[in-house]
């Protein structure tokens, strides 16, 4: 089956740190695009990080700057994102989606783009 699934979600304390994962299975991630999404209760998905499948190139959101760093590990298929310093408006279902076609600038533009793999998400909570 090829898909990919997040992991590593859960409830946390502000000021605490998750880690999450994105895993691959069915195809392998390298020389894809990566992106970090998120989506909070009534608000608009928007990027959080996208990491290039070429180089590495990382761009983040500015909200995230210096809390959160997203990387890959081609031999285990999966993109990971750091988060640290966790505030309450982290707070949202992370998604995470793979995609051959954009580079990574353009990737963390797109939060609804039909990106060739997304996943189901994983819910972060981070409580004040």
């Amino acid at each position: 089956q090829v898909q990919l699934e997040e992991s590593g979600g859960g409830l946390v304390q502000a000021g605490g740190s998750l880690r999450l994962s994105c895993a691959a299975s069915g195809f392998t991630l390298d020389y894809y695009t990566i992106g970090w999404f998120r989506q909070a209760p009534g608000k608009e998905r928007e990027a959080v990080s996208c990491i290039s499948g070429s180089d590495d190139t990382t761009v983040y959101a500015d909200s995230v700057k210096g809390r959160f760093t997203i990387s890959r590990d081609n031999a285990k298929n999966t993109v990971y994102l750091q988060m640290n310093s966790l505030k309450p408006e982290d707070i949202g279902v992370y998604y995470c989606a793979a995609d051959m076609s954009l580079i990574v600038q353009a990737m963390c533009k797109f939060p609804y783009a039909n990106h060739d793999y997304w996943g189901q998400g994983t819910q972060v909570t981070v409580s004040s």
